[in-house]
């Protein structure tokens, strides 16, 4: 029987870099897969449906929801988030680690539910970087951006404060982040 895969979870405030952390993440530890979640966003500029997310509408996803499909979900900024259960579950079991992109409400209910996750909070160098950033990606309007950056300062709270983040790292240079998130992975593998 093949040895139960890792869930690494990681979250983090909109720009602070999760998703480059990520795709560094499944390009650098074998038998690693992403975990594709389910969202009624609209796709931004390169997304590809089924790879990046699953797109769906608001009715989709609530029947998702309400069918039990989902190991958690949240809404942010209007959209709703989730991450499909059957599909974690079958990687865990294959011996495949799942790297998860969640927000903060995400990861407080993989923690109740799966507390043998790692689970990673990014946070950026300043708020300034953060505003730089998002301003950069050049994919919301303006008032789109200043919900993601009033939202940021209360997730950083909330993480800190709910005690189900294990780990929080400081995203100022992305290999250095990447480096510290694995060798936090491989500590946590070795105490499992």
């Amino acid at each position: 029987m093949a040895k139960r895969g890792f869930l690494i979870v990681i979250s983090g405030p909109s720009g602070a870099g999760k998703t480059s952390i990520c795709k560094a993440l499944l390009a650098g530890l074998p038998d690693t897969v992403w975990s594709v979640s389910v969202t009624t966003r609209p796709p931004r500029g390169g997304e590809v449906s089924g790879s990046s997310y699953q797109f769906v509408s608001r009715k989709e996803f609530e029947a998702k929801e309400a069918a039990g499909e989902l190991l958690e979900s949240a809404e942010y900024v209007g959209h709703r988030y989730g991450t499909p259960k059957r599909p974690v579950e079958e990687a865990l079991s294959a011996g495949r680690n799942i790297v998860m992109e969640i927000d903060v409400q995400g990861g407080m209910q993989v923690a109740k539910k799966m507390p043998e996750s790692v689970r990673i909070f990014v946070l950026p160098p300043n708020m300034e970087s953060l505003r730089a950033r998002l301003e950069g990606r050049r994919t919301e309007a303006a008032g789109q951006l200043a919900k993601r950056l009033a939202e940021a300062d209360g997730e950083i709270a909330i993480a800190r404060d709910s005690g189900c983040y294990q780990h929080f790292v400081v995203n100022d240079v992305l290999e250095t982040t990447v480096e510290q998130v694995k060798r936090i992975i491989e500590q946590e593998r070795t105490k499992a």
